[in-house]
């Protein structure tokens, strides 16, 4: 990891892509559909009320739009941490842990995902 790397925020981030892509901020937000104004709080590092930050669809939005930089930068420019990949093993798997679970613990389960789920969308 660079010391840019380690040490970009968001703004910082998105000044570069900014100039990689020859693009403002109004083509960043239709790119990845979000307003302007949303766009326009990052730069200015007034992102998200009440400290929530970007949402995580936002920030794989700019990376699919964007390709130049990867998800994990991304990510990690804006404070969060990235998705974590799903390989077909480490599917088979998981659903090998879920059929020995009983349906209560399934719904259990189930419950603290979507959770967890909300907490990785949302940045609380």
């Amino acid at each position: 990891m660079t010391d840019q790397e380690r040490t970009e925020d968001l703004a910082q981030l998105l000044a570069r892509l900014k100039s990689t892509y020859d693009v403002n901020e109004s083509e960043i937000a239709r790119r990845i559909g979000v307003a302007p104004a949303t766009v326009n709080a990052w730069v200015h590092r007034r992102r998200g009320a009440g400290g929530r930050g970007v949402k995580r669809e936002s920030l794989q939005a700019l990376a699919e739009a964007f390709p130049k930089f990867t998800t994990e930068e991304i990510f990690r420019a804006a404070g969060r941490e990235s998705p974590g990949p799903l390989s077909p093993d480490a599917e088979a798997r998981i659903l090998d842990l879920w059929r020995g679970l009983t349906e209560e613990q399934q719904r259990a389960k189930e419950i603290e995902m979507r959770a967890l789920g909300e907490a990785n969308r949302t940045g609380r």
